[in-house]
């Protein structure tokens, strides 16, 4: 478990590995893409004591302190996953609500013309396309063409 490295890199910063910090750097490690509201609940498994106020104070700590990172995927609360994982975007399925983590070599081409027409660098890590999995796209043309959907498409997540 990457515990040690997160008591590492806290004491680098200058702060300790407190039981709720842990329990949250957990949360997010286990649930990925969740929301403060979900991260609660994983952690409540545990610490049945914790509040919303504690999560919302620790996320924020450390998004600081580079530990974690958000990404709007929705109309709701953010979410939060690892900052140590590759940085991707995320392909957010408006049906089945899934989420596809795309490199972001994907969106170079799109990211240069902004660079190159505007001078506008982009956060692409906190980017989110909505759209329609490959799943979700099978079962509507499916259902248009009689029943008949494709394949499952790589790179879905659950």
């Amino acid at each position: 478990m990457a515990t040690t490295d997160w008591q590492s890199d806290l004491r680098a910063r200058g702060y300790r590995l407190t039981p709720q910090r842990q329990l949250v750097l957990e949360a997010v490690d286990k649930l990925e893409h969740s929301t403060p509201d979900d991260i609660l609940a994983e952690v409540r498994r545990t610490a049945g004591s914790v509040n919303i106020s504690t999560v919302y104070r620790t996320l924020e700590l450390l998004e600081e302190l580079g530990l974690v990172s958000h990404a709007h995927l929705g109309h709701g609360a953010p979410t939060y996953h690892l900052a140590d994982r590759h940085h991707h975007m995320h392909l957010v399925c408006r049906d089945c609500t899934d989420v596809i983590e795309a490199d972001l070599s994907v969106a170079e081409p799109f990211t240069a013309t902004l660079r190159e027409r505007f001078g506008f660098e982009t956060d692409m890590k906190h980017f989110a396309i909505f759209g329609r999995c490959a799943d979700c796209e099978a079962k509507a043309t499916g259902a248009d063409q009689g029943g008949k959907g494709g394949p499952r498409g790589d790179g879905h997540e659950s």
